[in-house]
Parts: C-alpha cells; sequence; structure tokens
C-alpha cells in the first residue's frame, strides 16, 4: 500500500516501528541494511582521462605520428633541421590540448550543492528519548520532529501536525508555501499532503514524521541520480569541428601518402620524398584552428558576461545561435516569483430593497483591507516583509491602503488542505488609518470580530450576508451569482482567488472556539474578492516577440495549474492561439508518439510538471532535431539543464544546483538577457566561419609550392617551418579579431540553422580554395621566382637550404603570403557585404591583428634569431611594395565578387 494512503495512526505499524521510536540497535540494523543518509555521486571521467583525451583525438594522433617520423628522420638522417620541426608539432599538440582542456573543463559540484541542501543533524525519537542525531545517520523507521526554520533530512510521512506550512520550492520549484497533515491521501505521490519531503524547508508550525526513505531512495536523492548520470554530449559546434578536421586530415593524409609514392616514380630520394610528404600534411592541416576557435568562444562569452550572461562552457557560446527551442520554467524566469495583488472587487450597487441599516458603517473595501491585514500571519519589521508570499502581498495592500492596525489577536483557526480557509478572532485596539470612519474605529474597539478568507468555494457557502456600501444586506441568489461571475472572471485572467468574510461575536464566545469551528465559520458576511498573481518580469513580452522573430520556439513548464498557465502565457504574448496543454497526470498517460504529436503545435504550455517529465520532453524534441535551450531555477530543473544542448540558470534566484548543472548563467535573472545571448552565439558562429574561411585561403598558397617541387623539381618555396609560421604565427590574431565582428543586420531577423547545416559548406570552401587560395598561392610564387631570377637562379639549378639566394626566396614567398592574408582579413568580414558598407574602422581588432602580424613577420625576416628558426634571410623593401599589389588585388577581387553575390541575389 502507499505511505501517502494510510491513516496516520497505521503509519507505524506499516513501518514496524514501535511507538517510542526505533531502539539504538534496530537503527543501527537499519543503517547496515539501507545505508547513510547521503546524497551518492555518479562516477564521472577522472581529470587524467579527460586530459589524455585531448592528446588522442584524430588530429591529435596525426600530429604524433608527424612528429615521431621528424624525430626519426632527425635520428636516421640528421642536419636536415627535422629535429625542430618535430619539437615545433608536438608544441602544436600541447598548444590545442592545453587550450581546449584548460577552457572546457569544470569543477561537477551539482551533488556537493545537493549534499549542502540536507541539514547536518535533527531531532529524533529513539527508544522513548529525544536526541540529536547526524542527518546520515537517518534511517527509514525514524521518528523524527521538525518545526520552523527545519530544513528535511529524508522523506517521511507526517503522522501529527500543528499548523505546519512548507516551502517546496528546491523540489517543485514553487515558492509558494504549501499546508502539510497528517490525514491520507490517494492522489498523486509528489502532491501528497501528507509527505515532508527531504531538502524542503518548515515555513511555520510544527509535527511529527516517520522517515520511509533516505538517501538515492528519497525524491531528493532520485533527482541527484538523473542529474549525475545524464551526459551533456557533444554541442554542434564540436561535432563540426571534429568533422572538419577529421575530413581535412584525412585529405592531408591521402596527399601525402600519393606525393609520397609519386616521388619514388619521378627519381626523388627517400628522405627528399618524406621531407615533401611530411610538409604536405602539415601545409593541409589547420593546425592553429582548434585554438583560434577557442579563443574567439572565450571572447565570446566575455562579451555575453558584459550583457550579464555568465557563459560556464565555451561551445556553449555558438551553440545559443543554433537553438531552436526553449524549454522555460514559468516561477522565477517568466515571472518575479513574487505574489502581488492584482485586482480588489467588492460588492457595492447603489441600494439594496433588502438593506438592513447595519452595524458595520464602513466602505466594503476598507472591510476587506482589514480582513487582510488582522487574518494574516505574515509580519512587517522596519518595512521588511516575512512570511508566505501570499500573505506578505495581502499585508502589504492592506497597510498601503488602510494604515496599519494595531490589534490583539484573540484565537485561530488555522488554514488547512481541507477546510481551505484560516478564521482569526481579533480585538482592535486602535486603528492607524485616517480614512476608517469613526463609527468602524469604534465599532471593532469596543467588540470581538472573526475574520475570515479562503478559497471562494469554501467561503460562499457559509455566508448569509453580503457587505455594501459599508451596510450588511441579506445575500440572495442574484448577489450570489454576481460574486460568482466576477471570481470567474478573476480566475480566467489567472488570477489566485481569495474570498473574505467576517462575524460580529460575544466577547465570551473567544473560548468556546476551539469546540465550535462550524458554528463560529457560519453565517458570515461576505466582503469581496481579492484576486493575486506572480507578475510577469517587465521584460519577458518584448523578449518574447523577439524569440518568435527569430524563429525560435518558447515552451512554458510549470508546477501551477493549466488555467494559471494559459493566461499568464496570454498576458506576456507567449500565447496568441488555442495551446496545446497537458497535465502532468495526463502526460504520464501519454506514449512518446502522443507526446511527439503535442509538441508538433506550435503553442505548447505542460503543467503540474515534474524533472523526470521534464526530462523526457527534452529528450524527445532533442531526437526531433530541435537544438534545445531549458531554463530553470530549482533543484528540480537540474536533470533538465544538464541534458539540454544548453542549460541556462537564474543567477539571484536559481539554487546552486541548478548553477551547476547549467551551461550558462542569467546575472540578471532577466529573461530577455537570453534574447542578447543567442544573437552573440549567432554573431559567434558567423565569425568563426569568417576566420575559418581566413585560415584556410592560406592553405593553398601552402600546398601548391609543394605541389610545383614535386612535379617541376624546383627548390622547395616554402619550408615547413615557415608554415608554421603562418599557421601558428601570423594568422591566430588577425584571425581572432574577425572573431570579434558584431552581429551583422537583421541576424535576429533569420531562422535558427538547420541540424544539417556544415560549418564548412561548399560556397565557404569553394571561396577559400578556389577563389581566394589561390591569388594567394600566385602571390607566393612570384615572391620566390622573382628573387631567384633576380639572383641569376637557372631551371633546374639545385640550392643548398643555407643558401642566402635560396632564403631569400622563400622569405619572399612567406611574405607574399603574409602581405596576402592582410588584405584577405578585410575580405572575410562579411561573405556578401562590402568592406565600404560595414565600416573599415567598426573593429579596431583588426589594425591590431594586422599590426602585429606585420612585427611578427619584420621580426622572422630581418631578426637573427628570427632568421634561425625559420631559415629566412632579410629582403630589399621593395620586393615588400611589389607583394603589396596581390594583397590590394586580392581585397578588389573579392569587393567584385560581393558585387556580382548582391547584384543577382548568389547565395
Amino acid at each position: 500500500m502507499k505511505i501517502q494512503s494510510l491513516p496516520a495512526e497505521e503509519v507505524l505499524k506499516h513501518l514496524v516501528v514501535p511507538e517510542d521510536g526505533l531502539h539504538q540497535k534496530a537503527a543501527e540494523r537499519r543503517l547496515s541494511e539501507f545505508g547513510p543518509n547521503e546524497i551518492k555521486e555518479v562516477k564521472k571521467k577522472s581529470l587524467l582521462k579527460k586530459l589524455t583525451e585531448q592528446f588522442t583525438h584524430f588530429l591529435a594522433i596525426l600530429l604524433w605520428v608527424g612528429a615521431f617520423f621528424s624525430f626519426l628522420s632527425e635520428y636516421l638522417h640528421p642536419g636536415e633541421g627535422m629535429l625542430t620541426l618535430g619539437f615545433a608539432i608536438v608544441g602544436v599538440i600541447f598548444i590545442n590540448a592545453g587550450f581546449t582542456f584548460i577552457q572546457e573543463h569544470r569543477a561537477e559540484k551539482a551533488l556537493a550543492a545537493l549534499r549542502k541542501m540536507l541539514p547536518a543533524s535533527v531531532r529524533v525519537l529513539r527508544g522513548g528519548e529525544e536526541r540529536e542525531v547526524l542527518s546520515a545517520d537517518i534511517v527509514p523507521g525514524d521518528i523524527i520532529f521538525i518545526s520552523e526554520g527545519d530544513r528535511v533530512p529524508a522523506d517521511a510521512r507526517i503522522i501529527q501536525a500543528s499548523g505546519i506550512m512548507m516551502n517546496n520550492a528546491p523540489l517543485t520549484g514553487e515558492s509558494e508555501p504549501v499546508p502539510r497533515t497528517s490525514g491520507s491521501f490517494e492522489g498523486e505521490f509528489i502532491e501528497s499532503p501528507n509527505i515532508a519531503f527531504a531538502g524542503t524547508t518548515v515555513i511555520s508550525g510544527s509535527a511529527k514524521a516517520v522517515v520511509f526513505a533516505t538517501g538515492m531512495s528519497t525524491e531528493f536523492g532520485r533527482i541527484a541520480h538523473l542529474t549525475g548520470a545524464v551526459e551533456p554530449g557533444l554541442s554542434p559546434l564540436q561535432k563540426e569541428i571534429i568533422k572538419v578536421t577529421r575530413i581535412v586530415a584525412a585529405i592531408a593524409t591521402l596527399m601525402g601518402v600519393f606525393f609520397f609514392a609519386l616521388g619514388f616514380f619521378i627519381g626523388r630520394s627517400f628522405w627528399e620524398n618524406f621531407i615533401f610528404a611530411v610538409g604536405i600534411i602539415v601545409a593541409n592541416v589547420p593546425e592553429g584552428l582548434l585554438p583560434t576557435v577557442t579563443l574567439s568562444l572565450a571572447m565570446g562569452s566575455q562579451r555575453m558576461a558584459k550583457r550579464r550572461a555568465l557563459i560556464k562552457t565555451l561551445t556553449s557560446v555558438e551553440t545559443l545561435g543554433s537553438v531552436s527551442v526553449i524549454c522555460t520554467d514559468k516561477t522565477g524566469t517568466l515571472t518575479q516569483n513574487k505574489m502581488e495583488v492584482k485586482r480588489v472587487w467588492t460588492a457595492s450597487p447603489p441600494r439594496h430593497p433588502l438593506i438592513k441599516e447595519g452595524s458595520v458603517g464602513n466602505s466594503s473595501h476598507d472591510m476587506l483591507m482589514k480582513i487582510s491585514q488582522l487574518c494574516n500571519n505574515a509580519k512587517s519589521v522596519d518595512g521588511k516583509y516575512t512570511g508566505d508570499p501570499t500573505e506578505i502581498a495581502l499585508l502589504k495592500k492592506a497597510v498601503e491602503t488602510t494604515g496599519e492596525l494595531k490589534a490583539e489577536r484573540i484565537s485561530e483557526i488555522p488554514f488547512d488542505s481541507e477546510r481551505k480557509r484560516m478564521t482569526t478572532i481579533n480585538k482592535v485596539i486602535s486603528a492607524g488609518a485616517e480614512g476608517l470612519s469613526t463609527l468602524n474605529s469604534q465599532l471593532l474597539t469596543s467588540s470581538f470580530t472573526a475574520f475570515t478568507k479562503g478559497a471562494f468555494e469554501t467561503v460562499l457557502p457559509l455566508c448569509s450576508n453580503v457587505l455594501m456600501n459599508g451596510i450588511v444586506a441579506p445575500l440572495d441568489d442574484a448577489m450570489r451569482r454576481e460574486i460568482s461571475g466576477a471570481h470567474d472572471t478573476m480566475t480566467g485572467k489567472g488570477l489566485r482567488v481569495l474570498a473574505f468574510a467576517y462575524k460580529e461575536i460575544e466577547e465570551s464566545y473567544k473560548l468556546k472556539v476551539k469546540s465550535e469551528k462550524l458554528e463560529l465559520e457560519s453565517d458570515l458576511t461576505f466582503v469581496g474578492l481579492i484576486g493575486l498573481e506572480d507578475p510577469p518580469r517587465p521584460e519577458v513580452p518584448e523578449a518574447i516577440k523577439k524569440c518568435r522573430e527569430a524563429g525560435i520556439r518558447i515552451i512554458m513548464f510549470t508546477g501551477d495549474n493549466s488555467r494559471t498557465a494559459e493566461a499568464i502565457a496570454r498576458e506576456i504574448g507567449l500565447v496568441k492561439e488555442a495551446p496545446v496543454i497537458v497535465e502532468g497526470r495526463d502526460f504520464i498517460r501519454m506514449t512518446d508518439r502522443e507526446l511527439r504529436g503535442a509538441l508538433d503545435n506550435k503553442e505548447v504550455i505542460f503543467s503540474r510538471m515534474s524533472p523526470k517529465h521534464k526530462m523526457r520532453v527534452v529528450s524527445i524534441l532533442k531526437g526531433e532535431g530541435e537544438r534545445v535551450a531549458v531554463t530553470g531555477d530549482g533543484v528540480n530543473d537540474a536533470p533538465a539543464l544538464k541534458m539540454a544542448d544548453i542549460g541556462i540558470a537564474m543567477g539571484l534566484s536559481g539554487t546552486d544546483v541548478a548553477k551547476e548543472a547549467a551551461d550558462m548563467i542569467l546575472l540578471d535573472d532577466n529573461f530577455a538577457t537570453i534574447v542578447n545571448a543567442i544573437e552573440e552565439g549567432r554573431a559567434v558562429y558567423e565569425n568563426i566561419r569568417k576566420f575559418v574561411s581566413y585560415i584556410f585561403s592560406s592553405n593553398i598558397p601552402e600546398i601548391i609550392p609543394y605541389l610545383a617541387y614535386a612535379i617541376f623539381r624546383i627548390p622547395l618555396p616554402l619550408t615547413i617551418m615557415q608554415i608554421l609560421a603562418v599557421d601558428l604565427g601570423t594568422d591566430m590574431l588577425p584571425a581572432l579579431a574577425l572573431g570579434a565582428e558584431k552581429p551583422s543586420p537583421g541576424v535576429m531577423k533569420r531562422p535558427p540553422r538547420g541540424p544539417k547545416e556544415r560549418l564548412l559548406n561548399f560556397p565557404t570552401l569553394s571561396r577559400a580554395y578556389l577563389f581566394l587560395g589561390p591569388i594567394e598561392a600566385a602571390a607566393g610564387l612570384f615572391g620566390f621566382f622573382y628573387v631567384l631570377n633576380s639572383g641569376g637562379w637557372k631551371w633546374g639549378e639545385a640550392l643548398a637550404s643555407d643558401n642566402t639566394l635560396y632564403m631569400q626566396a622563400t622569405t619572399a614567398c612567406l611574405t607574399a603570403i603574409v602581405i596576402s592574408q592582410a588584405g584577405n582579413i578585410f575580405a572575410c568580414r562579411s561573405m556578401r557585404e562590402s568592406a565600404f558598407s560595414i565600416g573599415f574602422f567598426t573593429n579596431r581588432l583588426i589594425f591590431i591583428g594586422m599590426a602585429v602580424e606585420l612585427i611578427l613577420q619584420l621580426f622572422i625576416v630581418y631578426h637573427p634569431w628570427g632568421n634561425a628558426v625559420f631559415g629566412t634571410h632579410p629582403i630589399g623593401f621593395r620586393i615588400w611594395f611589389m607583394l603589396a599589389i596581390f594583397g590590394i588585388s586580392l581585397f578588389a577581387a573579392e569587393e567584385l565578387r560581393k558585387y556580382f553575390v548582391r547584384r543577382y541575389s548568389v547565395v
């Protein structure tokens, strides 16, 4: 039998627990059987394994092989400079691994945060004695005592309750305190009012309860398991980078093997062929791609931090740009997590034929405010309010409207889930508001009044009169219909509606309150209704509008009922038509096929949801090819945050668990910040494509010299070390400058890119390899042959690697590539728009990158250290000016191509 359905008196028998509690030996046996009351960690990858993976991916293995053969070549055939090459390649491997590991690794603290949410010790009854026991030593069957301020150590069935109110926000995400009782319950376990769940907090009152689940067996533990066991998977960008590196590495390897064999066929020696094959591989592999991408993402995360979005996982910067669905929690995310009085209604017709001149001579509105203030357990100290959010909202409204009343509370019938109402008996000492009538103030000072507030359906049937214009009138059927209509109108707007009534009593009646509750809460005078809501964040409607324009669908998750959820959704513009609303109890019975059908609708709301439900929705959305972002702030959100493509936690209101499980934290809890972050994410992806095009453009002038060397038997125009000088030196900062480009106009007017869209698509590759690259290759070969011919070189003449003329010629080839790349950086700022329309000075980092690029090239060309490392020799500045023509020509050619693209709408 379910523990929540048992009567309180049978719970102890069911769990085999004596009335005086477990004896110490029995508790020790159960501790040995069930284990300590702790959250256990799911086994994770070790730091060593994570670090090892950075050295063993496909690109790294290819470079390790190249380094091995370089060292082997130096050992078998010294003096060819292969030792330097080997160390350079190993350096590339460590640079890539270091950047990736340091930036991507973060401590998994979610489970540690969960542990902090369980108390260190708790009061228990063992062997008839009440004692303090460590939370870890609590076992199923322990009788525990919880009171105001306590955090519940384990799932427990309440057997005695005294006005206890619990805050279940850590579990459900909903902050409104809920009452707990000891009576049996036949509904869903998670909704049981007789269960105190581990990790939740007692707001008021006290209870005696019996523990029935500890550690990982609690609802809290199940969430911990879901959070720890979920594998986040690779981001879209990570998958793209893996594909790119594998394709490029495979091409490089095939070319190296092919031309190694071709070298033997045309009669070259083994070492010549080997150097050539390694050169082809190094020229094809974009060694600087991974560190450049990583640094670009880091720059993007810094820009997002300035816009109040903290990125924890670098690849999440780009993932945001591809998001097609946002699954958002309502409370605390779309709303402010503050209850607020939205509407006040009282019955106030001009006159009523049956009106009796009554004893209360004040307006109905004033009386409504009196009840709101006096039938209330919230407190105000020095302007600071504490207590239940609903009661705080009522108290604030009352004090602001009628001033503070000083009153003596004689007695109270507390709220409970069965009656759904609360009644207090008060004697008002004085009225602080100037607006209160003298008659009413005298009345309240001289007599006792019972004030009642609660659910409409439980208060109105107890009323026989109604207060209208300060006069008591009989409550006839017509007025009941009018009141019911007002109630329906308010609930239709998503408001939580409370009804208010009162009854004048004799002083002697206070002594009979406990035995005559039913008589006290009868023949009441109805006063009015107050509608409250958790108001939406003011920025949310505009943020949702922007998401719609960007083609991003928003699905709302909430623990509220469907009617409230839909009303809030309409108020913020989330739904405009007839949305599909799925409640938790219906969700459980739905098959995956039915759920997919529901998710296919344009507007979807999920209400009364639990953590495992959210995970299932995210899983199905991802299975349908959607890129899913999940927002949330509670423990209940953590598993879904972890499973999503990107998890977004609230920084101010979010729990530690949610923050640790998320990839991004909104520092201002502003839903609108997500839109800014998505815009940055889309810009980052555009910029990565720009600098990938920039980097790949220099691959052609690095490859063609090797092809010419193999086919035409000329001196090698570009050495391997000079290739690395471009890939890891001169190209790096300009590429990073492209990563700082601002979002292009209309980036948030386009739909998210599809999952099949490639980072290296055909237009990007053809532009780099077939258009820009050949221009740079022509520049490099021109510089090489110009210097050779100027020095008197004859075709077919072999030159030693330390020959001055040869070193000057290779230096000219390298310089030509660098100068061409200087023109290329302006060409790559946009695929379609002219650099003149963008503005040359809108990205000043480009000029800094160009300056560093030229300074580094001057060092390589003119400094002895640069000459020694890269095999270069100084050249005349006249050659620089001649080669500059190619940089200008490349820029002009690209501007002409963009013109035709815009003119003829070529994609």
